[in-house]
């Protein structure tokens, strides 16, 4: 008679990453490889990675090569490669070739590869311009108001096209240590030594820490239903520019990350997908309604500002 030993712990899935040298690509290679993931690394170039990270060589992914090899054996993938709202100035072309043409060129070989699941770090600019009336949700019709924002949401588009289970994250302004653009100007500002006349600004702006960022992704891969869906994502609270400010010279100027948004939880408003038990995936001007409902949670990562607004 032979007893059975111990379960051994699910293995966790294996994820192609893209972006992984830049902000939040070099933040989600180290937070999923400690969550268990294991991780293969998409490189246009050879360049240095943590010890013991698998990669492969694909060039540009406007015209990339060996993708069979860099997609054998792939889960999910993670496409966070891309041209970035701060560039600004570049000509239209330039944001469809790299974030529409060659999305949608790396999702077609991930199909052809059997990928079960693509995750597009789509951006909230898909959604809307910089500022928006009333409470934002994915059900309301998407209204970019710039090159950067509409090649967003031409990609997802084009990924409603393929037959693969795929998830767009339209990702508000997101903060930590390392951020540029608007998020650097902030710091800068909340350095200054002399009185800032904020009283009078009462708009609520949508950030995302890069933490709850890590956790958003981790719930889309770990959904269980087919998703098929954009998600806006971001902190559960919205604050004004005078709250941001008066978090920021505490920590975040110090470590990267205010410290009364520290362990906030991102909100999956949609039950359908993510399971009874869906974590919080709540966001800030955007609502999480239906990342949690996608992952067994409620309807919409939403916006629940009078007046949302965007940095």
């Amino acid at each position: 008679m032979t007893g059975s030993g111990p379960q051994q712990p699910a293995r966790k899935p294996l994820v192609a990453l893209t972006g992984a040298t830049g902000f939040i690509g070099q933040h989600l290679l180290k937070a999923l490889s400690a969550r268990g993931y294991r991780l293969r690394v998409l490189l246009r170039r050879p360049t240095v990675l943590p010890e013991g990270c698998a990669s492969v060589l694909i060039g540009d992914l406007t015209k990339p090569y060996n993708m069979s090899e860099a997609l054998a054996e792939v889960d999910a993938v993670i496409h966070s490669a891309g041209i970035h709202h701060a560039m600004s100035g570049l000509p239209e072309d330039d944001y469809r070739l790299f974030n529409t043409e060659a999305t949608l060129r790396f999702a077609r070989a991930a199909e052809r590869a059997r990928v079960k699941r693509f995750v597009f770090l789509s951006s909230v600019r898909a959604q809307a311009g910089p500022t928006a009336e009333g409470v934002l949700t994915e059900d309301r019709a998407p209204q970019p108001t710039d090159a950067y924002g509409r090649s967003k949401l031409e990609a997802e588009k084009g990924l409603a096209e393929t037959g693969l289970d795929w998830a767009a994250l339209r990702l508000a302004l997101v903060y930590g240590p390392g951020a540029q653009g608007n998020v650097a100007r902030l710091i800068k500002l909340a350095r200054s030594p002399y009185p800032l006349p904020l009283a009078g600004l009462k708009a609520r702006h949508s950030l995302l820490a890069l933490d709850n960022l890590v956790e958003a992704v981790d719930r889309i891969l770990a959904a269980p239903a087919p998703l098929r869906r954009p998600f806006i994502v971001a902190d559960p609270m919205p604050l004004t520019i005078g709250e941001i400010i008066a978090a920021l010279p505490q920590s975040c100027v110090a470590r990267g990350r205010p410290s009364h948004w520290r362990g906030t939880a991102v909100r999956f408003a949609d039950r359908r997908s993510f399971g009874a038990e869906g974590a919080r995936l709540d966001t800030a001007c955007c609502n999480a309604a239906r990342t949690r409902r996608a992952c067994a949670m409620h309807k919409s990562l939403m916006l629940h500002c009078a007046t949302s607004r965007f940095l």
